[in-house]
């Protein structure tokens, strides 16, 4: 079987092509519009793929091995239903410990958590290495020893990390509806067959089916995409009876010959091929609630990613749907300016914390990284055909009337009512909520603060509706 090749990244919309305008938001009200669960999961799992550090499309691809992994195991289809949604949220709670993995390695999250995910724990001597090789990489000798002490003297933080990634992500699942079992797999991620996974060191056969399906294809393609199938094999073989249960272990060994579907799977619309494989029994159409109802789960990932940003993408929402509320829009429009909302930061997901979380001013590459975060925005919500326009005003966020905003620097002529709109949202709850570097200024001075750009970068009528809004009615 020959190795595979890189996947092209993930690539943002060029600076110089902002989403084409269609005028204003009209948002069809004569019926719900539904969207499949899968395909509005497959598109955000390039979020996911982000904020872990995978290669892009890592979620996809190991759905597409662990799917092949259930056919030939014969699971019924209610347990391929489970295990297909685990494998698109497997990563939900990544962001839950980005900001402290970041803080404890010295390292990009982005960068420290791939490397350590694949370490083996089982080797002391090559875990010890490869930590020594992640932490404060790049920035000097006494960094990385004062990190490697901090990681020594901490004990159980590893585990912690870990929990804390795996019980959120759970969680996440639960909140959408999808079954026990999907919500067991992901709690049960990064436990191995030996007993020395984490978070409860589970081993053998305590460890959920779907949870040891999930184990292993997610490591065979990490390794796969980036040194080539042969080495994700031999990785396989090494770790059978320690990280990965013999049986699952021998039946990933035996597609050494099918080189054909290998590399259609790495390929060739591996998006299409992942939405094809969706069990019937687990197959389920999302209403306009039931979309809100995933946009919240993933604002939740975002917001988790930064103590700095706790709840940003859920309190622009709710001032941005309050302000849609007031100009008389109908309940479409809303939620369409509620779903946009909650999406807006997606692509933050997209930056290291070693950024978001820097407590002083950014240099010239960490505000271009920063600035860049709405082109990923795009690139991930406007896969999804049904939310074309809410992907549309989510990436607008940070424009202004002026042309002086970003990433493209649009103008007024640009700039509907809704994306004026979310873009006066956006300022004010970034100044008016409280961080851990300082309160939030008052309501009263912001509003204040913010006449000063009327007609100039920020939309006159857009400002007229958020004055107008009791904050009590938001939150």
């Amino acid at each position: 079987m020959p190795d595979t090749a890189r996947t092209r990244p993930l690539a943002p919309r060029d600076r110089s092509t902002p989403p084409a305008r269609a005028g204003d938001v009209r948002v069809p009200t004569d019926r719900p519009a539904l969207v499949g669960a899968a395909e509005l999961l497959v598109a955000l799992s390039h979020a996911l793929d982000l904020t872990e550090g995978a290669p892009p499309g890592h979620t996809l691809r190991s759905c597409v091995l662990g799917m092949r992994l259930a056919a030939e195991l014969g699971l019924d289809d209610e347990t391929r239903a489970a295990l297909y949604y685990a494998l698109l949220l497997k990563d939900a709670g990544c962001s839950a410990n980005a900001a402290r993995m970041s803080e404890l390695f010295g390292t990009d999250d982005r960068v420290a958590k791939p490397r350590m995910k694949l370490a083996d724990a089982n080797d002391r001597v090559r875990l010890a290495l490869e930590t020594w090789r992640t932490v404060a990489m790049g920035r000097g000798l006494r960094l990385k020893v004062r990190h490697m002490l901090g990681i020594a003297r901490g004990g159980a933080v590893t585990e912690g990390l870990i929990r804390t990634r795996c019980e959120r992500g759970a969680d996440i699942a639960g909140r959408l509806g999808f079954p026990a079992a999907t919500c067991d797999a992901i709690r049960a991620l990064d436990e191995h067959w030996n007993g020395n996974g984490q978070p409860a060191k589970l081993a053998g056969e305590a460890i959920p089916l779907l949870a040891r399906i999930c184990n292993v294809v997610q490591v065979v393609d990490a390794i796969a995409v980036v040194q080539g199938a042969d080495e994700a094999l031999r990785v396989v073989r090494q770790r059978s009876g320690t990280w990965f249960d013999p049986a699952l272990a021998r039946r990933v060994l035996g597609w050494r010959g099918d080189a054909r579907w290998w590399t259609r799977t790495v390929h060739e619309g591996v998006e299409s091929h992942v939405a094809a494989l969706e069990p019937a029994a687990g197959r389920r159409m999302l209403d306009p609630l039931g979309v809100e109802r995933v946009a919240r789960a993933f604002a939740d990932v975002v917001d988790a990613k930064s103590p700095f940003t706790y709840r940003h993408s859920v309190n622009v929402s709710a001032w941005a749907g309050a302000m849609a509320r007031a100009a008389g829009a109908d309940d479409a429009t809303v939620g369409h300016v509620v779903v946009a909302g909650l999406l807006h930061d997606v692509g933050k997901l997209g930056v290291s914390n070693l950024i978001l979380d820097k407590p002083g001013a950014l240099d010239a590459a960490e505000r271009e990284a920063i600035e860049a975060h709405p082109l990923h925005t795009w690139a991930i919500v406007s896969r999804i055909p049904a939310l074309a326009e809410v992907a549309r005003t989510a990436a607008l966020h940070h424009e202004k009337l002026d042309g002086s905003g970003y990433p493209w620097g649009v103008g007024a002529a640009e700039l509907d009512r809704w994306a004026r709109v979310l873009a006066v949202a956006e300022v004010h709850e970034a100044l008016t909520a409280d961080r851990p570097y300082r309160a939030g200024i008052p309501r009263d001075q912001v509003l204040r603060m913010l006449e000063r750009d009327r007609g100039r970068t920020l939309d006159g009528e857009a400002l007229d509706l958020l004055a107008a809004i009791d904050p009590a009615s938001v939150h």
